[in-house]
């Protein structure tokens, strides 16, 4: 073989894969330039010809020294449970046993002749003859299980065996053509007369008995994931901290038991000074992030010094509810505390620090001497931010059980982002799991020309494997722990990723392919054992497995009336909607209806550059002027009056054509149907606007109204009626 051929073949290995298709259709392949510089970020030496061919021997020598992978998935569809096993030639005729242990703590163990087992392959190669076998194994209870095989002289591998079900869990309103809806909100965005400027877990339990009452099911929300206490200014819950754990500036600190108690903390509070300065907080179009959490984290200490004092002083309940709630959570909780702490001390040092990557070296690595130093040392400090994940932790259940209280079917809809920015406590506690010399992102598409590259490192495959998947199981249990629903941002991710080498262009870019069949297991398994229904956000390019896979495991697809055209442009009649996923009027990356129905988007786009040429600009706004046409002639189709809208003005969205949409898309076979709270009130501006950074307020903007004023409102009473008719109520059932 050649060089080239060497290191195509390495990096295939290492699930690199040859090529990648454009939004066009149009085959990019990947370049020698690209292979290397992946793999090297995957720690992969191959920078030369003689590198290649030592790091594919390792390869291979490592694939036959292992019996058995360090987690194997199998799937219960009904029929006999079988794995595969790698036999070197010694045990080719040997006489080989399997002992498994439970999850529940039950012992199975069998013996068979390899002569007796069914042989898949049989390979030799400079490491010697080797053989793939199957063994079947006798039926298994759904979970984790640890697997031994031995032979006469004892133990020749060992795994950890997950057996999950066949697709992922369905709440019983969805079974039997039942159907449901509900809002989405971005948590951040809305106003309330009683929060401090920024939506809180109050705010959600209102929000939640709010369309509850109403008949709605589901209350969709942002990724609430851990940011940055430390620069508040860091707003985008797509690019967190900590996917493990929660974004603490969503408490209310009025709501934490400990705010009774402290005297302290409640005539701070009720200063007049104090509450003009909440007042301040809220009046804003826009969320200030450093302003609520200088205001917050002034009452939270106080709270937590009460706290040291009444509870953990005396080892009341509280304090033992406390250290239950330490210890459940374990050593994850203690490193992202400890990443708090020290970003809190380096941070007041240096306002440049961003994260751990501008840390002094010796504490960027967990299990230096130094950061055990800073642990003994600063305990209490420690503890402060456990206890504020402990206590998001309370508010965020309350409002679900708020949810539940209303006969909310599903209840939460949560959101699990992609990945986490790079100097973030996920990162600097697992930081061998993540390709630090590449980023996530996507090939040029409709939103991007030229690609796209979020700045995310992705997770390396081949290291999630050899952890049996700790870190995914870790992560879907941390979130789905709440939430009746969890959306997988960018659900392609569980099959490919595309990586961009740091410093290059994202049309350099290749996509890296993930253990599929394994990931999409656990997330049927631990689908089960939360009662969550899974979505995967599947805009943009797809590959078809995707898709299928999708429809078998039972994972709701996403649907998005601005994306769901026939051929000619025109808007699919809802007949012709996919039943298994959710429908909504947009995203938090698209227009809102009435930005679209005005054009607001575009508006903002050429005031912000974000044409390539005046050509792009005026066929973008001929084309918004068809499609404004489109809708009002498909909701024609349907009998739907969308009351004085004229395609051709420029004036604001007429209420009644709002409801026609959402009537429209409440007429699909959609399982499930959402609303955006923007879209209910006619908020004409985005909550993002994809290619900006610092251009445009993203993740900052305010909902215009109350969510106490829109309690009554004609607007929500109407469109909440006209869903339940369509619908049925939160049950799934009809009316």
């Amino acid at each position: 073989m050649t060089e080239s051929e060497m290191l195509a073949r390495l990096a295939g290995y290492y699930g690199i894969l040859p090529a990648y298709h454009d939004i066009d259709g149009r085959e990019h392949h990947t370049t020698d330039t690209t292979r290397r510089t992946l793999l090297a970020a995957m720690g992969v030496a191959a920078d030369s010809e003689e590198a290649i061919r030592t790091s594919l021997r390792e390869w291979c020598a490592r694939q036959w020294r292992t019996v058995l992978p360090p987690a194997v998935v199998l799937r219960d569809r009904g029929g006999p449970l079988e794995l595969q096993m790698r036999l070197p030639a010694r045990l080719f005729d040997a006489a080989i046993g399997w002992r498994i242990v439970a999850e529940d703590g039950s012992v199975h163990a069998e013996c068979a002749k390899t002569a007796d087992l069914r042989l898949v392959e049989r390979i030799e190669d400079e490491s010697g003859i080797h053989s793939i076998y199957a063994l079947t194994l006798g039926p298994l209870p759904h979970g984790y299980h640890r697997l031994t095989l031995l032979d006469e002289a004892g133990p020749v591998g060992a795994s950890l065996l997950i057996v999950a079900p066949p697709a992922c869990y369905w709440p019983a309103a969805l079974e039997q053509g039942g159907r449901v809806w509900g809002p989405t909100a971005q948590l951040y965005t809305i106003r309330s007369s009683r929060n401090w400027g920024i939506g809180d877990f109050t705010d959600l339990a209102f929000l939640a008995e709010q369309w509850g009452s109403r008949g709605a099911a589901v209350v969709g929300l942002n990724p609430l994931h851990a940011l940055f206490p430390e620069n508040p200014a860091h707003a985008s819950p797509y690019s967190p901290s900590n996917r493990l754990y929660l974004n603490a500036l969503y408490l209310d600190p009025e709501a934490v038991p400990d705010f009774v108690e402290s005297e302290e903390a409640r005539t701070l509070v009720s200063r007049k000074t104090f509450q003009q300065r909440l007042a301040a907080l809220r009046e804003p179009e826009l969320v200030d992030y450093p302003g609520v959490a200088k205001a917050k984290r002034l009452v939270l200490e106080l709270l937590y010094a009460g706290f040291r004092t009444r509870h953990l002083a005396h080892g009341t309940a509280r304090a033992a509810a406390f250290r239950a709630f330490q210890a459940k959570e374990g050593r994850p909780l203690r490193l992202h505390a400890l990443f708090e702490a020290l970003q809190e001390r380096f941070r007041r040092k240096n306002e440049a620090v961003t994260g751990w990557l501008q840390w002094p070296e010796p504490y960027r690595h967990p299990a230096h001497p130094s950061v055990a130093r800073f642990e003994r040392e600063q305990v209490e400090r420690i503890e402060f931010f456990e206890y504020l994940q402990w206590n998001t932790a309370l508010q965020l259940e309350s409002a679900k059980r708020k949810a539940r209280a209303q006969r909310m079917q599903i209840g939460l809809y949560g959101d699990l982002a992609v990945s986490v920015d790079p100097g973030g406590a996920e990162v600097w506690s697992g930081r061998d799991f993540f390709a630090m010399d590449a980023s996530v992102g996507c090939p040029p598409d409709a939103l991007g020309p030229t690609g796209q590259d979020w700045g995310l490192p992705p997770l390396l495959p081949h290291r999630l494997a050899e952890a049996a998947y700790e870190p995914f199981i870790r992560l879907l249990r941390a979130n789905m722990a709440q939430p009746g629903a969890l959306r997988l941002d960018h659900v392609m991710g569980l099959r490919r990723l595309f990586w961009i080498p740091r410093g290059s262009k994202a049309s350099e870019g290749a996509y890296v392919a993930y253990p599929f069949d394994d990931l999409l297991g656990i997330l049927a398994l631990e689908s089960h054992r939360n009662s969550c229904l899974v979505i995967g956000e599947d805009l943009g390019t797809v590959p078809e497995e995707v898709r299928t896979a999708m429809a078998r495991e039972r994972i709701l697809s996403y649907r998005v009336l601005l994306f769901e055209r026939e051929h000619g442009g025109d808007f699919k009649a809802p007949a012709r909607y996919e039943p298994q996923a959710i429908v909504a009027g947009a995203t938090h990356d698209l227009p809102t209806l009435a930005g679209f129905w005005t054009a607001r988007d575009l508006l903002l786009r050429e005031q912000l550059g974000l044409f390539a040429n005046r050509e792009q600009r005026d066929g973008e706004f001929w084309n918004r002027n068809e499609d404004r046409h489109r809708l009002l002639a498909a909701l024609q189709r349907e009998g739907l009056s969308a009351g004085p809208a004229d395609a051709s003005a420029s004036g604001p969205m007429p209420v009644e054509l709002s409801h026609a949409v959402h009537a429209f898309l409440g007429h699909t076979p959609c399982k499930v149907m959402v609303v955006q709270l923007e879209d209910l009130i006619g908020v004409d501006t985005p909550v993002n606007v994809p290619g900006t950074m610092n251009e445009y307020p993203n993740w900052r903007r305010k909902l215009p109204a109350d969510i106490e004023a829109l309690a009554g409102s004609p607007v929500l009473e109407t469109l909440t009626a006209t869903l339940r008719g369509i619908r049925g109520t939160g049950s799934g059932k009809a009316p």
